[in-house]
């Protein structure tokens, strides 16, 4: 499969709210906006790509018209202690799990979104021996 483009779309009843975090908080901009559907794009990095929609707009299959639940976002950036004091010591955001280094080679903190969509700030960092073993080469 050729992909021209892959990112996550959030279900969710809090469209604006949710759509207004990621462009306040994480450097994104709106590329559409309707009351049900938001198309957001990061400003400095046009690649990466999120979207909002109402979670009982009709062009989601009704079985799925729920909204999120249990979903990851993992941002990676080059100074997770920066964006924790940001993020979480001077904006206030909710930190579910405190910053911390981990052996499977990653400093992060976990926080989370209007829609409880939790967003995982990571940068990498060398892992314990053992992890190391556990990376495929290349």
């Amino acid at each position: 499969m050729q992909l021209d483009s892959f990112y996550p779309v959030i279900c969710t009843a809090k469209v604006a709210e949710t759509s207004a975090f990621y462009i306040e908080h994480f450097g994104f901009t709106h590329t559409f906006e309707a009351d049900w559907y938001v198309s957001l794009q990061h400003i400095e990095q046009p690649q990466y790509q999120l979207a909002v929609i109402d979670h009982t707009h009709p062009t989601v299959p009704e079985n799925f018209r729920k909204p999120v639940q249990g979903l990851i976002l993992n941002f990676e950036v080059q100074d997770v202690d920066a964006e924790y004091q940001r993020l979480i010591k001077e904006v206030g955001l909710p930190a579910h799990v405190d910053l911390r280094s981990e052996d499977f080679g990653m400093r992060h903190f976990i926080t989370s979104d209007p829609s409880g969509v939790m967003i995982d700030v990571i940068t990498l960092i060398p892992p314990s021996a053992d992890f190391a073993k556990q990376y495929v080469e290349g």
